[in-house]
Parts: C-alpha cells; structure tokens; sequence
C-alpha cells in the first residue's frame, strides 16, 4: 500500500507509536517534515458510453439505507495503462463492506469483461438474500448477456439515471483508491502484468486497507458482520441523495 493515507498509516502502527510515545498529531508532524505526506491524484478518462439504443433500469439505491453485506452491489470500470495499450478493469463492489467480490481485467469494452466479473461475484454470494445490482447506463451493463446473468441470479438490476458521481460514488472511489493508493496508474509492461498486480492489489486492499467508512476494520472484516452502520459523509455540493462513502 504505497500510498496509504496517514490516518489509516496511524491506526496500523498506533500499537508501535505507542511505545515511542508518538501521538497522532507528532505522527503527521514527522510525515510532513519529511515530505511522506500522500497528495490525491485527480485524473478522468471516458470509458462509459450510455448513448445507445438497449433498455435502461431506474435508479433502485438512490435514497437507500444500506445495512447489511450483499444488500447492493455497484460497478464500475476504469482504465489500466500498458505499452500494449489500455487495459480495462472491471470491478464489482459490495456497497456496505466496500469489499471488492468480483472483477476482470479485458483488454477491450466489451461486454465480456464485466460478465467474467459478475460471475466471479455470484460464485462468492454467501447470504442468499435479495441483491440489487447498481450500475451506469453503459451498454456493457445493459447488454442482453449482462441482464440474463442477472436475472437468472435474481439479482434487480439499478442503474444511474444522469451523469452525476455521486449516483455511484462507492464505486468509483473503490476505482480511485486501486488507481491512486496501489499507483496502478503507473502502468504496466503488457497485460498479463497488470493481471498479477491487480490480483495482488485486490487481496490487499480486501484483507489489509482498513476504511473509514467501516470503522477502520477492512473490507473483509466488515463483510464477516451486519451489527455495524456504515459511516457515511455527504459534501455539500451534492444535491442528489445517491450512496455516498468515504474511503
């Protein structure tokens, strides 16, 4: 976790800080004076395309209390450099415990890469109970293929209903945290590369990265129980009531 954020650093080695007698507020003084402060990186690259002529769903979470794993599922796909040209990862997130349960590294947009995703997460639906899938409006997702999937899983399809983030804010800041915190931006030699480390980021980040949204356990933790409240922090310029996380 090469970026880590300097709370998240401070909760997993506050037992070693301890003993050195160094607090939270000494802690950030130390990163900072030696330059260790993460700056987010900002960076955007098109990759859904909702102009198209197949069935679109409502938006199904908008307003939604989420309060147990395997309630709601979002997706999501980002872009991953290689010399080879861009690779695409495909990432399916349980909204609750922020665990990533299905994803898929394609070397196209096609409707293939998602599908491999949705089925790695069905394979690892514990709970049986009602899900809801959300996702944007990209063909991808609405594809015959991707809607049969679905329904044969029993699982209700939603879908954003304009361009706004934070109409699939938990799934986009589950991409950005791969992105930034793994530095996968960085980019690979070929595509098989970016397979290895993405696999390995992803253990990481399920089992390793606590989130403050789930009270500093890790994804995985908080998959594991239903007792907790998922934190959630709504900023001000958003006027939607859409699901919104913090990382």
């Amino acid at each position: 976790m090469p970026r880590l954020g300097t709370r998240k650093l401070y909760h997993l080695l506050q037992g070693q800080l301890r003993e050195l007698k160094v607090g939270r507020d000494k802690f950030f003084s130390i990163l900072r004076d030696r330059a260790l402060l993460v700056r987010p990186k900002k960076s955007y690259h098109k990759t859904t395309n909702s102009k198209h002529w197949m069935k679109k769903h409502k938006n199904l979470v908008e307003g939604l209390k989420i309060h147990r794993p395997e309630q709601v599922w979002v997706s999501d796909i980002t872009y991953i450099p290689t010399r080879e040209g861009h690779s695409y990862l495909w990432l399916i997130t349980d909204a609750y415990s922020k665990k990533i349960v299905g994803y898929h590294l394609s070397g196209d947009l096609r409707a293939e890469g998602p599908v491999e995703a949705l089925r790695m997460a069905i394979g690892k639906n514990k709970y049986g109970l009602s899900l809801t899938h959300h996702s944007d409006r990209g063909l991808q997702y609405c594809s015959d293929e991707y809607q049969q999937l679905l329904e044969k899983a029993q699982i209700k399809p939603s879908m954003t209903e304009r361009y706004d983030p934070y109409q699939n804010a938990v799934a986009e800041r589950v991409n950005g945290i791969l992105k930034d915190e793994f530095d996968l931006e960085r980019g690979f030699s070929h595509h098989l590369e970016a397979v290895q480390v993405i696999a390995e980021s992803g253990g990481i980040y399920n089992t390793l990265r606590p989130h403050l949204s789930c009270h500093l356990l890790t994804p995985e933790q908080m998959h594991r129980q239903q007792e907790l409240e998922v934190k959630q922090w709504k900023k001000k310029t958003s006027n939607t009531n859409a699901l919104e996380v913090s990382n």
